[in-house]
């Protein structure tokens, strides 16, 4: 029945990549073809011959696409929850079972966005790096489902871990709106935004929406980190050793906390903010990719 589970939950996960890539196709066709040809020009009056956009050609194309991501994070939630029933635990032991439940966070996070902000321009992205993380967690970080480690039998593996991944997915989002706020804002500093962006709201929107998801997430990751320490102190009988994972945390909650600080207190906004904004999340991912596949310590839960 375990082996069962493991196929079935396999297959999930194959089927929500099958979809997310039909995702990416659709608002990769919606954005390109979108763009509709110069118009002919005047020759009397001299008026240019300029691109426009027309995204009711395409309406067809983005509702798919939004459908497709919609349902790949139901095929992907699937997939997470029968990897549990095969494992007989919460799927988060090894950096497989960790990378789909990320990619679920930040798919989640993106459709939770959706709701509320017009960002579907952003989709095209998300369905790339959902792509690209699962494709990974497949190809390279597969694990079959083995019982947990005995550090990590512990309820505490639930709180800090859901906290930890809630808070990854929210901060992956935040970084890429700030580096599509410091791409557009280069574009319209050495002339004018390209024609296909165009509908991608203005720059200070995107900072102020990066901040704003920071804000929203930073008492969880803070909590994330002292659930991690008490857990620690169950576990090894310290709650603070400064090992690695330990230590890339707390450097990933200063940086935030300075992006935070800046914001706040000196008025930061912009540029500035929006590269602190993306150096903090460089601490995330390190944390998350190299810690965890080549770091030493007593968090060597990779199965790598």
């Amino acid at each position: 029945m375990q082996t069962t589970w493991a196929y079935i939950s396999n297959n999930f996960v194959y089927s929500a990549m099958a979809v997310f890539a039909i995702s990416f196709v659709a608002h990769a066709f919606e954005t390109a073809f979108a763009v509709r040809a110069p118009e002919v020009a005047d020759s009397t009056s001299g008026n240019l011959m300029t691109k426009t956009l027309d995204y009711k050609r395409t309406e067809r194309a983005a509702r798919i696409a939004t459908a497709m991501m919609i349902l790949g994070f139901v095929l992907l939630l699937a997939g997470v929850v029968a990897r549990g029933i095969s494992a007989k635990h919460v799927p988060w032991g090894n950096m497989y079972e960790f990378s789909i439940t990320g990619a679920l966070a930040f798919t989640g996070t993106y459709l939770g966005a959706l709701r509320k902000y017009d960002l579907r321009w952003l989709g095209l992205f998300v369905s790339l790096g959902v792509l690209l993380t699962l494709g990974t967690a497949i190809t390279l970080l597969y694990r079959n489902s083995a019982p947990l480690v005995p550090a990590l039998k512990s309820t505490w593996l639930v709180i800090h871990v859901v906290a930890a991944i809630i808070s990854g997915g929210v901060f992956l989002l935040a970084n890429v709106v700030a580096g599509a706020y410091l791409y557009l804002e280069r574009a319209e500093r050495l002339g004018a935004r390209p024609v296909w962006l165009r509908r991608v709201p203005s720059i200070e929107v995107l900072d102020q929406l990066s901040y704003r998801l920071v804000a929203f997430v930073f008492p969880l990751w803070t909590f994330s980190v002292i659930a991690g320490a008490i857990w620690a102190e169950s576990a090894w009988g310290r709650y603070w050793g400064w090992d690695p994972k330990e230590t890339w945390a707390f450097i990933t909650w200063v940086a935030y906390a300075a992006y935070l600080h800046a914001r706040v207190t000196v008025g930061w906004r912009g540029r500035r903010a929006a590269w602190l904004c993306i150096f903090a999340g460089s601490t995330f991912l390190f944390n998350y990719v190299y810690v965890n596949v080549w770091g030493t310590g007593k968090h060597t839960y990779s199965g790598l």
